[in-house]
């Protein structure tokens, strides 16, 4: 928010901090501040003139040649290419010599032949945004009022003797998006009450009930309604002192009625909209929730489709606002208004924040309320704004307020005890001082002995808890003079065993060639329980940003699929990626889901490209497979991984296998099916998923250290010819079985079928290797040992040795 200081000042008569100061004392007490813009620093020698003379330049058809009265004994002459300059005007003008935001300097200099003693200034020059500029004179130069005093200092005239200070506002003090906000705050940091001038009450004719009636349908989205009527106003250009408060906030003026309804909205951070009274179709003013489909033109003059989650406005019949959002522009002030309606409401934050967001518009009124705001400062911002339209328009209020009033007072009173603070802050803050602190919030404080009850008002409403008591204390108090002290006893840090296990799942991954990725939670309906593990529902969020992030994720791989295709798409053909993060389960009620940790990883393109030693390898199930057998050893798991061949929607029939650890399923490990490749973009894909949380709970084998054997190994290779349906697992297994302790190693070299063998057979040859640590075996503990494997593995398997 843009906060100028000449305005804070206005609540602090006798304020004689700095603005650089404040700014610095506003951030240490928990507001930052982005910067501070001080206004005049680069203007120097601009005043206010009056335009003589105006006429067109003899040597060139877009320039005026003008004589300006800058309030020296002789007027000087200068040469303007504005098209809205004219005689009688009184405008800004930089002198020979002046200086400009920008660095401009002004220099005496000669047109065409004509001599030109200065510059008569737009809002631009001057170091206005474009944006903030009145569209009257977006083209042009600024006319100053006809009453101002020709000669006098230009920049204490439009407010630049100022700084602004740009407050980043945090969500939970919306408080501080309003000025009376800011002077609170300010209030308490300076020590000092900030002073409110007294709201005028000017005189009333006639009755709002022979006007308008409200009406609240839609009361959960509007606990307050009002709505006040000015008749026989004057809709013309706003008096130079708002129009510079607006501009100098980021707000471009428009006219009286329209300005007076910002003004309010930055001075209380409770908006109000000004409907044109005899636009409004009907004397009635309904709010309901929208119709699915129901259409209205906004004051942008687009088109905007609404839906039931949308509060509008209505004549009774049709929409003529979005309630808290825009209004619409069938009952927009328009320049022969001359009756105003004047609504002030209280919109509950999830309505507008949802219909802002679904809409896509983003405005003052939105964002307030979409934050929040004070439910019980409404009535007083709606009779200040009625009466400024009375006295800036020439109208007369009708007498009373129609409204609808829902809401419901509720004392917010939280208590705590001074031990409690200096024992949470770490201070020794005594009782005077805090006493003090509450008094500089304007907190009502009652105390007995050592108890604390704070009553918050309404203007806090981010306030709800102990906490954030104990935080105002804190900051007000002052951060940097909490103590800094050191914990009584100081141990090693270490990692814990999860800890310790997280690193070794990354550090091995990475090492074998993967890359580490970190996807988003949130996804799309149909992707968030695509190839899940479980078939627990998803977790659907009842705000989403959009579509593509409305549910929480129950596998990773989905998000990893959609990274790859999106590294193919831009020409990285070989992707290798995994991912350690967290699915999410739905929960029966309102219960917060079930949170587990996976593991999922993914190869595509070539494992291994073609250079002058090597062949290409293109990525393989078995590739994954060893990666993840690999990872498991290296965790030290005590059960081995069971695989089971198992079909699973989105993955191929054919290369597919459930992975099992100590009889619980754990995980799968697949190539993606043909058709969702395609549909990626994707060649030929492989992905695993496991339960991490499961993997890194399972019992682990304790690391034993052994001598090098002195004596040697001796190795066999057997081959057998067995029939398809026989996995590799159950062959390994049972050679483990049958050759005992002796057999230190098994590996699978080749596996071979084809017509020779039979269509339903398949050749597997294994390395076998034997050792005994205390002694030399012999040839024919080796023969036997060899001899009991083909026996078990014939008997068990129908094996042929080849």
């Amino acid at each position: 928010m843009l906060v100028s200081y000449q305005w804070v000042k206005e609540y602090f008569p006798n304020l004689t901090v700095s603005a650089e100061d404040l700014g610095e004392r506003i951030t240490r007490g928990g507001i930052e501040i982005d910067g501070l813009d001080r206004l005049n620093a680069d203007i120097k020698n601009v005043v206010v003139g009056e335009v003589i003379s105006c006429e067109k330049h003899p040597n060139a058809d877009t320039l005026n040649k003008c004589t300006v009265n800058v309030g020296e004994e002789e007027p000087i002459q200068i040469i303007c290419g504005a098209p809205n300059v004219a005689t009688g005007q009184k405008v800004v003008v930089a002198r020979v010599g002046a200086r400009l935001p920008g660095g401009m300097k002004i220099k005496r200099a000669k047109l065409r032949g004509e001599v030109s003693e200065g510059m008569i200034c737009s809002l631009q020059e001057l170091g206005f945004e474009g944006k903030t500029i009145p569209k009257a004179v977006a083209d042009g130069i600024f006319v100053l009022p006809g009453e101002v005093e020709v000669g006098v200092d230009a920049t204490v005239l439009l407010g630049l003797d100022d700084v602004i200070l740009d407050m980043a506002i945090t969500p939970n003090r919306a408080d501080a998006l309003s000025m009376t906000g800011v002077a609170y705050e300010v209030g308490a940091i300076v020590a000092e009450k900030p002073v409110f001038e007294t709201i005028p009450q000017p005189e009333t004719a006639g009755d709002i009930a022979d006007y308008i009636k409200v009406d609240v349908q839609a009361v959960d989205a509007t606990p307050f309604y009002g709505m006040q009527v000015m008749k026989d106003v004057t809709i013309k250009e706003s008096p130079l002192w708002l129009q510079t408060k607006l501009m100098k906030a980021g707000i471009r003026p428009h006219n009286n009625v329209v300005d007076i309804t910002n003004y309010i909205c930055l001075k209380y951070g409770q908006p109000l909209h000004a409907f044109d009274y005899d636009r409004l179709g009907s004397k009635e003013i309904l709010v309901r929730l929208a119709k699915n489909g129901e259409e209205i033109v906004t004051l942008d003059g687009e088109k905007r489709t609404l839906n039931e989650g949308h509060a509008v406005i209505t004549n009774g019949t049709n929409p003529i606002a979005i309630a808290g959002v825009m209004g619409g522009e069938t009952s927009e002030v328009i320049e022969s208004t001359s009756i105003v309606a004047l609504e002030g409401a209280i919109f509950s934050s999830s309505y507008i924040g949802k219909a802002s967001r679904e809409l896509s518009i983003r405005t003052e009124a939105s964002i307030r309320y979409d934050k929040g705001s004070d439910a019980w400062k409404v009535e007083q911002a709606l009779q200040e704004g009625a009466a400024l339209i009375a006295e800036l328009a020439g109208g007369t209020i009708v007498g009373g307020m129609a409204k609808v009033d829902h809401r419901v007072k509720n004392i917010n009173s939280i208590t705590t005890t001074l031990t409690r603070i200096n024992r949470v802050l770490g201070t020794e803050i005594t009782q005077p001082e805090v006493e003090t602190i509450f008094a500089k919030l304007q907190f009502e404080l009652q105390v007995n002995g050592d108890e604390l009850m704070i009553i918050v008002p309404s203007r806090r409403w981010d306030i709800t808890i102990e906490a954030d008591i104990l935080e105002e204390v804190a900051r007000i108090y002052g951060y940097d003079k909490i103590p800094s002290t050191l914990p009584d006893s100081v141990a090693a840090g270490h990692l814990t065993t999860e800890q310790t296990a997280r690193r070794t799942i990354r550090r091995y991954l990475e090492g074998a060639g993967l890359n580490q990725a970190l996807t988003y939670s949130l996804t799309t309906e149909e992707a968030a329980t695509q190839l899940a593990l479980s078939k627990e529902k998803a977790v659907a969020l009842s705000m989403p940003m959009s579509e593509e992030h409305s549910h929480l994720r129950t596998s990773i791989v989905p998000q990893l699929l959609k990274a790859a295709s999106y590294n193919v798409a831009r020409k990285n053909k070989n992707v290798a990626l995994y991912e350690l993060g967290t699915v999410f389960y739905a929960t029966e009620g309102d219960n917060l889901p079930l949170e587990t940790e996976h593991l999922a990883g993914l190869i595509t393109g070539e494992w291994r490209e073609t250079d002058w030693q090597k062949q290409t390898k293109p990525v393989d199930f078995f590739l994954l497979k060893g990666i993840v057998e690999g990872l498991v050893a290296k965790l030290g798991v005590k059960e081995s991984l069971e695989w089971k061949q198992a079909e699973k929607k989105d993955l191929h029939p054919g290369r597919t296998a459930m992975i099992s650890l100590a009889g619980a399923e754990i995980g799968y490990l697949a190539e993606i099916h043909p058709t969702l490749a395609a549909k990626l973009d994707l060649k030929a894909t492989y992905v695993f998923e496991l339960d991490a949380a499961a993997l890194l709970a399972a019992p682990k084998v304790e690391v034993a250290y052994h001598t090098i054997p002195r004596f040697p190994a001796m190795t066999r290779d057997i081959a057998l010819l067995v029939n398809k349906e026989v996995s590799q697992a159950a062959l390994e297994n049972e050679i483990k079985t049958q050759a005992g302790k002796l057999l230190t190693d098994i590996q699978l070299f080749d596996i071979f079928e084809g017509a020779k063998l039979g269509a339903d057979k398949k050749s597997m040859a294994y390395t076998l290797t034997f050792l005994d640590p205390e002694r030399t075996l012999t040839d024919e503990e080796v023969a036997k040992a060899n001899q009991a494997i083909v026996s078990a593995l014939e008997t068990k398997f129908d094996a042929t040795v080849r």
